[in-house]
């Protein structure tokens, strides 16, 4: 009988190989594919295609000399140290590193021919240099620029130089367009040379040491414009692709009908006029609940401008169409100031509307599940505890999302699903009082319809915005006494809630402690005016913070001092002074946000930015330029736009993309020609060319694609 070995044990079998640290320092970087090496490109470049001669050389140049040891020693003064002298024939220089293995100092043996490269200093002893790159003087001299990679911990710029080099070598950069589609690029990039992916990418990774340097760091040379070009296409397929994706969708019809309805009924019963603005998108808004594909609409307006009575008309049509509808903030706070506005316009009109959040008690939250679950509830506000699995819809189909880009794509998503009707989804309506640049709408947003509102609601004052030194404190305090005289109320707002030793600034315990002590000590000189300073921050239980808030709103309270939790939502008609401490931390949408909460009266209303330089002489230019954009304008377009200017697209974002960067070379700010190409681009490719369509996005964006699709 031949003998059968014992078959392996099948996890033995399953088990993959370890990988090593080189491999697990890649996925760090995100480097799991050949192509995702070959798109690593450098940061930076040293020339180390040439030799400078020590007496030809000046002080502070970088340069790379071919010298022999002529002595090597540890020193132990100051501290240890391996001193290594060379000389090129021309002059000597002294190399000292003050970190250094044995292997180094055996590479470095008298006699030995080197080449090292790095910064020149010069001194009473002569030439030296501090910790230079060095290596054996054997070979001919590179023919091309050493590339300087991103790296992590662990990795070497030697092994990811080999790995990418590996990735590029095993790499598809076979071209995804067509020859003709490839001339009309060359000629947006201004290249007279056809820049093919692989000849772009062979250049940037090993550029010759004639090209001007200033192109390849400001990422204006036409190999560098074919790379944006390319993942700026990338991503308009992509967006386009679930734009298209979502068209195959079902979703309820809710068809507007006239004459004795909710909406109807709810447009004749607000205590004011829609703007213009507001009647175009609610119209827009409509139009769209009434196909039978989901919407998936952003409806962005300045601070004040009317979102939310916007999106009670939308849910006016849903609930006379027989549908729920699901209204989610991200905050508690803001969360209730939507519930408050609903409920006062819609329970005269007979609505039942549910309120659910995580700190409910449970025997409340019993109820409101109870609620939702056989439909009594036709409209449900709360925040992401609307998307638990605890919580059933009866027949979900309209969602509105307020501050979008502070929830994740998860849970974006998850609401989407709580409707299972016959494979249909709600229609979608996201929020933001954070206008959105042009440029971004195009590429971030291009799967969204976007909706505007562009004009104000009448009645709003304009706020006046100042900037003042953190010295002229006792200035703005003596400005709140006024406001407080003549019956008004303020907001005062810190950026921590207790001392940093990292950052030295003011907190909100202390500044609630040192208004209290100068502002309760007299009484008010209008009888019965409020004359007490509240205390808001997130660390807060809910039940306090919700007493504050009250007392704010029903002026009880004449300032509020607070942490940014007030950012959005709060609406107090009778506050008109705006005092942002250390204003010089905050961003600039941030900032634009937080004065949005004056200004909401008929007083006139004005805004402190209060700035503190520290230890240093001036404030950064960035914050600057941030206080100069308050300064000079109110018009939250403009403010987004220098926003994006500033800091990128990042903080407009928020979670729409999980964290990631979906553009890693392409510049909003700088690079529209090439947007605007990609746009026009992208729906002919993904019609004429399907499959070449779908590589192109495999290749740019891999899985994270899926990040645009919520």
């Amino acid at each position: 009988m031949p003998h059968n070995p014992a078959p392996l044990h099948a996890d033995t079998a399953a088990k993959p190989a370890p990988k090593s640290a080189t491999d697990k320092a890649l996925e760090k970087l995100g480097l799991t594919r050949d192509i995702d090496l070959a798109l690593h490109l450098p940061l930076r470049y040293e020339d180390e295609t040439r030799i400078t001669k020590l007496d030809s050389a000046r002080e502070g140049d970088t340069i790379q000399i071919e010298a022999t040891v002529t002595q090597c020693d540890v020193s132990y003064r100051p501290r240890k140290q391996l001193v290594v002298t060379v000389n090129d024939g021309t002059d000597t220089c002294v190399l000292r590193f003050f970190n250094f293995y044995p292997s180094q100092q055996k590479a470095l043996e008298v006699g030995n021919r080197i080449r090292a490269r790095g910064e020149l200093k010069g001194g009473f002893m002569g030439w030296t240099m501090l910790h230079p790159a060095f290596r054996g003087a054997t070979g001919d001299l590179p023919k091309a620029l050493t590339p300087i990679y991103p790296t992590v911990a662990g990795l070497s710029q030697p092994v990811l130089r080999k790995a990418v080099l590996a990735g590029l070598a095993r790499a598809d950069l076979s071209d995804t367009f067509e020859p003709g589609d490839l001339d009309a690029l060359d000629k947006r990039i201004g290249s007279h040379v056809l820049w093919t992916l692989r000849a772009a990418l062979l250049f940037l990774h090993h550029p010759t040491p004639d090209v001007s340097l200033e192109t390849l760091q400001d990422h204006t040379h036409p190999a560098w414009q074919r790379l944006k070009a390319e993942e700026l296409l990338a991503q308009q397929l992509s967006q386009l692709q679930s734009r298209r994706a979502r068209a195959a969708l079902r979703a309820p019809v809710l068809a507007e009908v006239h004459g004795g309805t909710l909406h109807d009924r709810l447009l004749a019963a607000l205590p004011f006029a829609l703007t213009n603005a507001q009647r175009k998108v609610s119209a827009e808004i409509a139009h769209d609940m009434a196909r039978p594909v989901p919407m998936h609409r952003l409806l962005q307006g300045d601070v004040g401008a009317g979102k939310t009575v916007v999106a009670a008309l939308a849910a006016a049509i849903c609930m006379d169409a027989g549908w729920q509808c699901a209204l989610m903030a991200p905050t508690e706070i803001l969360a209730e100031q939507h519930f408050r506005k609903l409920l006062g316009w819609l329970e005269p009109l007979g609505i039942t509307t549910a309120w659910l959040t995580g700190t409910q008690k449970a025997k409340d939250r019993r109820t409101m599940l109870a609620l939702i679950e056989s439909g009594e509830a036709q409209l449900v506000v709360g925040t992401h505890a609307i998307i638990q699995e605890k919580v059933h819809f009866k027949n979900l189909a309209l969602a509105v999302i307020d501050e979008q880009h502070r929830f994740g794509v998860a849970q974006r998503l998850a609401l989407r699903n709580k409707l299972r009707h016959e494979a249909m989804e709600p229609h979608l309506l996201m929020m933001t009082a954070t206008p959105i640049p042009r440029t971004l709408a195009m590429s971030y947003y291009a799967d969204l319809d976007v909706s505007t509102l562009d004009e104000l609601p009448p009645g709003r004052t304009p706020i006046i915005t100042k900037v003042v030194n953190e010295a002229r404190r006792h200035e703005v305090i003596e400005r709140i006494h006024a406001q407080i005289d003549q019956g008004r109320q303020v907001y005062w707002v810190c950026p921590l809630i207790e001392e940093s030793e990292v950052l030295d600034l003011s907190n909100a315990t202390a500044t609630h402690a040192e208004l209290s002590a100068e502002l309760d000590g007299g009484a008010p000189a209008v009888p019965g005016a409020p004359s007490k300073v509240g205390l808001l921050h997130s660390r807060m239980p809910p039940d306090e913070k919700k007493a504050v808030m009250a007392a704010f709103i029903q002026g009880k309270t004449a300032v509020l001092v607070s942490t940014t939790v007030i950012e959005v939502g709060v609406d107090v008609p009778n506050a008109s002074l705006m005092v942002i401490d250390h204003a010089e931390r905050f961003g600039l949408s941030q900032l634009h946000q937080l004065r949005g909460r004056v200004g909401r009266g008929a007083a006139a209303s004005a805004c402190v930015l209060l700035y503190s330089t520290g230890d240093a002489p001036r404030l950064s230019e960035t914050a600057r330029e941030r206080l100069k954009a308050m300064v000079e304008t109110n018009d939250g377009f403009e403010i987004a736009r220098r926003d994006l200017e500033i800091r990128g697209p990042g903080e407009f974002l928020g979670a729409r993309q999980s964290g990631e960067a979906m553009l890693r070379f392409a510049n909003l700010a700088e690079d529209t020609a090439l947007l605007d190409w990609a746009r026009a681009e992208a729906p002919k490719m993904l019609d004429r060319h399907p499959a070449l369509a779908v590589k192109h996005v495999q290749r740019w964006l891999g899985s994270k694609a899926e990040y645009l699709k919520a």
